[in-house]
């Protein structure tokens, strides 16, 4: 079981703080017939490269190496944008995946802002269900965004798009520049978010340009802040790149077990939400 830092227990009872979802919390969902779960980057964009014809060679070698961004420029340029976003329906919205109870278990952490690269709905969906459509979902390409973050609204932050609209969704390395000139107040946002708040990254790798640009800018520019967190399973991690990504990032790892389908995973969210929900209740008895 995870022993929660006490700061992080402390900023999420006090709406101090972001919950980034990576896919590795999606992957937990399965389809309404049993037979799918969401695909990881990489599982995607290997589904997408089967479609293209002729020679893949050059796609496979992108992708043994995680340069999943030119990868997938290359294969939006063989198959075409409207090939390439049916293909992206298909596999993250077609399938209708169901919650898993790890949602639940982030859902009782009661994060005002939660943020998310995921395209697919599976959170979002599960959200606004319980919380009977009260929290707002916003896009790097809503102008409102900033108004909606000084509300006292709950908002679940669609990092790279959504697939409802598969046009506007980020997933190349052009789309990724064009976003940060088209949309820049966006991720000026997330870089004063990432000042006022502490982050706590769920399932999420540290592939994304946009996180990893935004990270190494406050490590380096204030260089004795807290950190955020970052959650992964032990096998991903060891002491020397533990050591890498907190002096980089700024970033303290925080391993769990992967056994048992990361059972542990949910079991200690469940648990930081009881956390979470005394913290609270104990500040109203202070005041």
């Amino acid at each position: 079981m995870i022993n929660w830092p006490t700061n992080l227990v402390k900023d999420i009872a006090k709406q101090r703080a972001v919950v980034f979802l990576g896919s590795g919390i999606s992957r937990n969902s399965i389809s309404a017939d049993g037979t799918k779960r969401p695909p990881t980057w990489e599982e995607f964009l290997r589904v997408a490269m089967n479609q293209v014809s002729g020679d893949r060679s050059n796609i496979e070698v992108l992708l043994g190496e995680k340069d999943y961004l030119t990868a997938c420029e290359i294969i939006v340029d063989r198959l075409g944008e409207e090939e390439f976003n049916n293909i992206a329906v298909e596999c993250f919205q077609r399938p209708g995946f169901e919650s898993h109870e790890i949602h639940e278990a982030i859902f009782k952490l009661d994060s005002r802002i939660v943020a998310t690269p995921n395209v697919d709905k599976i959170y979002d969906t599960y959200a606004n269900q319980r919380s009977r459509g009260t929290v707002t979902i916003k896009h790097h390409y809503d102008e409102d965004l900033a108004n909606k973050i000084r509300s006292e609204d709950k908002i679940i932050i669609k990092v790279h798009g959504t697939i409802d609209k598969p046009r506007d969704m980020i997933f190349t390395r052009s789309q990724y520049s064009r976003a940060r000139y088209n949309h820049a107040a966006f991720y000026q946002i997330l870089s004063a978010l990432a000042i006022t708040h502490t982050f706590i990254f769920l399932g999420c790798g540290l592939s994304d340009p946009d996180i990893k640009l935004i990270l190494e800018s406050y490590a380096f520019t204030f260089p004795n802040c807290r950190p955020h967190y970052f959650v992964t399973s032990n096998d991903n991690v060891n002491t020397d790149l533990s050591r890498t990504i907190k002096r980089n990032y700024n970033l303290e790892v925080i391993p769990y077990s992967p056994n048992s389908n990361h059972k542990e995973l949910c079991l200690s969210l469940q648990n930081l939400a009881l956390h979470v929900e005394a913290e609270r209740d104990n500040a109203i008895l202070s005041y």
